[in-house]
């Protein structure tokens, strides 16, 4: 029922039919915001808003009115669910105590209670009520932390069942190598250690919850629209938050008192993709969809509640969720965040993702709090003419430094470019030009091979579970522990393992195997040297030539597509190579995974490939470094943001299947193989670049 049907007189059939008028969207859009301002508008108010709304100003004070009563009902009954609930605690948790006192025993004697003592009962009773009123003034003064203000009154929401998801996250862990190269150390078992989320979100914690979320997103929506002086443009052309001016906009309790160790990450950057704007906010709240598009950002990811679903889906949203960023080498660890992601339609065309950190360890009153945080960040989402959208996009994160940053990536993460918005931007317009190139039916002039566009459809969806396995390989997380080669090369080679079960993978244990180097060169010519001149740093093919059978495109990139590599070599003549290659302005990427001849004609003829083994991938990452000046080779500096670096971060990764039974052990010789396999790798690529090979 729309708040302003308005009884209409009359007795007749034809007055019942028109007894009630629906307002228009936008009449009710505007007739909300004004009663966020004032519920209680005057009769010169009600006037103006009739003249700007086009109602009588008889219907506006009806709605009002209504709108009033609505309001009123909603926070009793929310106001009657949170007492509700809290009797029934305490009722129950009140039987529990008289059925453990009747078992009590004396501890002088062991004999039992003589008779039940009321009056114990009723100081148990006292002593436990005043615990949850500690544990509410605890969840109230964890909120005020996060709103900036004291909460006065809980608002309501709709009420949601709890998802029954299975809410442990995280796969297969690794045993740690020791420094001394014990062998019996990788035993391909796993350690795995579910990160602790709650079962259920409480009745009492999901108001909170959305008042936070709506907070996030009036703070993002101003931040995205802002310029200067809270946006500060940097001499690399990245735009940063000026604290000082976000401070006095946004003052919260503790800005002033950041700890030395507190460190703020905040960028803001445009971009138009070539994706309209429906079908990025389902991607947003969709955590398969959100991981497939940034499979090289995000290493996990999971929807553990539904706190809310907005109008089809959409609009009105509210997920709690849970995420792990990464940067592709073994050194640079992970961050986690657990989060509220909040969907809003701003008006026609314009949306807008909020996402707020939540910490959930209220179980631990004194809990450490954790080491990564996400303050309100996200992005709008506008709609344009032929299928774009622009988006703004905000990161804005306060980082604890408990460890130093490793020498290596120290200028590309402490700058905010390892994790900052143009990073993700640069991957979403190269992800969405992808799923163009997945969704047309016609060739592109660069594609090779006459694939029909159903092969093309399939190869592309093996590829891109290929890339995803070996992005996932390279987390640095607690759960996917590196471990240093002892007396191994100077390139510091890094080895895990995990059992491989997943479908279209080969079961058993995987070793992999990743050294991160940097190179004076830039990341351009890395990248199309790993692409193009296979011969000269693949240790497999013993110099021979490779031959591209296949090759379609996946961007507009000319670097960005998808081959089928045929060695020259008589030993593979019953393997192909897939490989995709891809470059963006945050970084680039060269995989590949040797294939059966038999499933690349399933492939080819358009088939599903979610059931071709694939073996696992190896391949490479290149990162410029971060540190802005002239670019190496002495080039001219570039437009690029994250471009214009002195030298490239090249990170070298091998993975092997070195059993096919799940309970196998690791051996020495096979830390040893994919050793050496990575250190010739890495001195013929800097041999063949002219680099120094120390």
């Amino acid at each position: 029922m729309d708040f302003g049907e308005e009884p209409d007189g009359g007795s007749d059939r034809q007055k019942r039919k028109t007894r009630y008028h629906r307002h228009t969207p936008r009449q009710i859009q505007q007739l909300e915001s004004m009663f966020k301002e004032c519920p209680h508008p005057d009769e010169k108010q009600r006037m103006q808003l009739s003249r700007e709304v086009g109602l009588d100003p008889r219907q506006i004070k009806f709605w009002f009115q209504n709108r009033r009563t609505q309001m009123k009902a909603q926070h009793e009954r929310a106001d009657n669910c949170f007492l509700r609930a809290e009797n029934d605690k305490i009722r129950c948790e009140n039987i529990a105590m008289r059925e453990a006192l009747k078992n009590v025993m004396c501890p002088n004697c062991g004999a039992p209670p003589i008779s039940e003592d009321s009056y114990f009962d009723e100081q148990k009773l006292r002593m436990e009520n005043a615990r949850l009123k500690e544990e509410l003034d605890r969840v109230s003064g964890l909120t005020s932390k996060y709103l900036g203000r004291p909460i006065t009154q809980l608002p309501s929401i709709q009420p949601l069942s709890i998802s029954s998801l299975d809410l442990s996250v995280g796969g297969l862990g690794s045993p740690s190598v020791g420094p001394s190269l014990d062998l019996d150390l990788l035993t391909g078992g796993s350690s795995n250690m579910p990160f602790s989320f709650p079962t259920a979100i409480s009745d009492m914690e999901k108001p909170i919850m959305a008042e936070m979320a709506t907070v996030a997103m009036d703070e993002l929506v101003r931040l995205a629209q802002s310029e200067e002086p809270l946006w500060v443009k940097q001499s690399d052309g990245r735009e940063v938050l000026s604290l000082d001016a976000y401070d006095s906009l946004f003052p919260k309790p503790g800005n002033q008192f950041r700890a030395p160790d507190i460190r703020v990450e905040a960028t803001k950057d445009s971009a138009l993709v070539f994706m309209n704007a429906v079908s990025l906010v389902d991607m947003f709240l969709d955590s398969s969809k959100w991981i497939e598009f940034f499979p090289s950002i995000i290493s996990k990811t999971r929807t553990i509640d539904i706190l809310a679903n907005g109008m089809a889906g959409r609009s009105g949203s509210l997920l709690l969720m849970y995420e792990e960023l990464h940067v592709l080498s073994p050194v640079v660890p992970t961050r986690e965040f657990c989060f509220l992601r909040y969907c809003r339609q701003i008006e026609q065309g314009l949306w807008a993702i909020a996402d707020v950190s939540v910490d959930l360890s209220r179980e631990i009153q004194f809990s450490t709090p954790p080491s990564t945080r996400r303050l309100p960040s996200g992005c709008l989402i506008q709609e344009i003419p032929n299928g774009y959208s622009k988006i703004t996009w905000v990161e804005h994160m306060e980082i604890e430094d408990k460890a130093l940053v490793h020498l290596l990536y120290r200028e590309l993460v402490i700058s905010g470019a390892a994790f900052g918005a143009q990073r993700w931007l640069a991957t979403l317009q190269r992800t969405c030009e992808r799923f163009a190139c997945l969704m047309t039916v016609a060739n592109s002039p660069r594609d090779i091979g006459g694939v029909t566009p159903e092969g093309k459809r399939s190869m592309m969806k093996l590829s891109q579970k290929m890339v995803n396995n070996f992005c996932a390989s390279l987390s640095a997380s607690q759960m996917h522990r590196w471990t240093a080669l002892s007396g191994a090369s100077d390139e510091g080679v890094r080895v895990t393992v995990h059992r491989s079960s997943e479908p279209g993978q080969p079961s058993g244990v995987v070793l992999s195997a990743a050294t991160s180097i940097w190179l004076p060169v830039s990341c351009e010519r890395v990248f199309n040297f790993l692409k193009d001149e296979r011969s000269q740093w693949d240790v497999l093919s013993s110099g021979n030539s490779v031959q591209e059978v296949t090759s379609i495109a996946t961007g507009s990139h000319p670097g960005n597509c998808i081959s089928l590599l045929r060695g020259l070599n008589a030993s593979q003549n019953s393997m192909l190579i897939l490989q995709e290659s891809c470059a963006d302005a945050s970084g680039s990427l060269v995989i590949y995974s040797p294939i059966e001849f038999n499933y690349i004609d399933i492939v080819m003829s358009g088939q599903d490939p979610t059931n071709i083994p694939l073996q696992p991938s190896s391949g490479f990452t290149i990162l410029p470094d971060g540190r802005v000046g002239v670019p190496a080779g002495g080039a001219s500096t570039s437009s690029n943001p994250m471009g214009s670096s002195y030298g490239s971060l090249l990170t070298v990764a091998f993975q092997i299947l070195v059993s096919s039974l799940p309970s196998a052990k690791l051996n020495v010789e096979s830390v040893s193989t994919v050793n050496n396999l990575i250190s010739t790798t890495v001195q013929q690529i800097k041999a063949a670049l002219n680099c120094p090979s120390g």
